[in-house]
């Protein structure tokens, strides 16, 4: 099981003075750890989020964003509502994966794309055949993987936290994430927590140092105002997320992290 709930924020991530977030889209940021990200600005910890790709391949929840991000693109409509949740969570640290703090000396700023996915029979998310040359996924992960330790050695991190092995729902930019995350967190010799999704069995094994479970309460105000944000992706109904495809999932009062 896990161990004691903490609603100290200077107690979390076995008190890094720093913590990278590394997320795939704009949006998983709030779902998986918003109220963790609140916490540790509110605090005065300046977490940094480290965003892979602007989601150009999401859907959009129906209605008048529709037009909107026909007119705009949703890279630019995606972008504009991260700012606001950043806002709304106290989070002034951001950069995109490609563009400077993010990006490998010496290199002229890149986008990284979003992968796309499709739903398998399994009821995960798998690779969806439609991705772009300068897809996440189809660049040479070794320059990826280099940006990322630049944003890392810029940010004096002491800890980074991503997604699980399986990307949390199997997402191709999900399971990368993981991927860089950690090739970076054993590189600089730091701590890699896990974002334990609410499915996932929580016993300890060979691998596992501990697990973190953060109360977030205190700050769930402020991770719904920034689920509302991202408007052209999910609406917030009661105490669930509804998403795009119609998914719902409850909004996470406690928030829990694997330290591999």
């Amino acid at each position: 099981m896990g161990d004691a709930v903490s609603e100290n924020p200077q107690e979390w991530f076995d008190g890094a003075a720093r913590v990278m977030f590394v997320h795939a889209h704009p949006d998983d940021e709030t779902i998986a750890t918003g109220g963790t990200l609140a916490a540790l600005a509110e605090a005065g910890l300046e977490p940094l989020l480290v965003t892979l790709t602007r989601g150009e391949q999401g859907e959009v929840v129906a209605g008048p964003l529709e037009a909107l991000v026909a007119a705009h693109g949703l890279a630019v409509a995606r972008q504009n509502e991260l700012r606001t949740a950043l806002g709304m969570l106290g989070v002034e640290r951001h950069a995109f994966l490609g563009a400077p703090p993010a990006r490998a000396e010496g290199l002229p700023p890149t986008i990284y794309e979003d992968s796309g996915m499709a739903w398998g029979e399994d009821g995960r998310a798998t690779a969806g055949g439609d991705a772009t040359a300068d897809a996440l996924t189809r660049v040479p992960a070794v320059e990826a993987l280099n940006d990322l330790f630049a944003a890392a050695n810029d940010a004096g991190a002491g800890a980074i936290v991503s997604y699980n092995g399986g990307g949390g729902y199997g997402h191709p930019d999900h399971v990368l994430a993981h991927r860089l995350a950690r090739a970076v967190a054993h590189g600089l010799e730091i701590p890699f927590w896990e974002i334990v999704a609410s499915d996932e069995d929580t016993e300890p094994d060979a691998g596992q140092e501990s697990i973190e479970v953060h109360d977030v309460t205190p700050w769930l105000d402020r991770k719904v105002a920034a689920l509302r944000s991202h408007a052209t992706q999910l609406t917030v109904d009661g105490e669930e997320i509804v998403h795009v495809g119609g998914q719902r999932e409850p909004i996470g009062r406690v928030e829990e992290f694997r330290r591999r």
